[in-house]
């Protein structure tokens, strides 16, 4: 996946549904596409690929952000429920929460639109269900 190339692909799709795509590339030491489903309110998607994957990855909350007492009961709940959020993972890359979803480098482009729509779906679900362990 050549992101410009990738960026332009994704940006001129629309989905059944009529989601269309806005992306931006975020120059840095590994490439990243920043994407936003319009006509969906959810969280900006982080789209990198490696030798091996493309890995797809939203911010939910920071460590911060979690009321100190119920961080235990949190993690367990997200490992608790972890299995059952399709095409989705709980992961936390410094003290940011993120949930993620990896595909092949082999993955066609309707792959990729798949995941980026169910892992914002997710992420919405996620932060209703875990908003009793954060601060408001």
């Amino acid at each position: 996946m050549n992101t410009e190339d990738f960026a332009i692909r994704l940006s001129q799709y629309r989905t059944a549904e009529g989601y269309t795509f806005d992306c931006q590339t975020i120059a840095g030491e590994v490439e990243v596409l920043q994407v936003e489903v319009n006509g969906f309110e959810g969280f900006p998607i982080f789209v990198t690929k490696t030798k091996f994957q493309i890995i797809c990855i939203i911010y939910l909350w920071t460590e911060a952000e979690i009321i100190p007492e119920s961080r235990v009961e949190m993690l367990e709940m997200m490992l608790d429920t972890s299995i059952s959020i399709p095409l989705s993972s709980y992961a936390r890359v410094g003290d940011r929460y993120v949930l993620f979803g990896a595909l092949s480098v082999d993955s066609g482009l309707d792959k990729v639109v798949e995941e980026i729509v169910t892992l914002n779906e997710n992420a919405i679900d996620v932060v209703s269900a875990m908003g009793d362990f954060l601060y408001e």
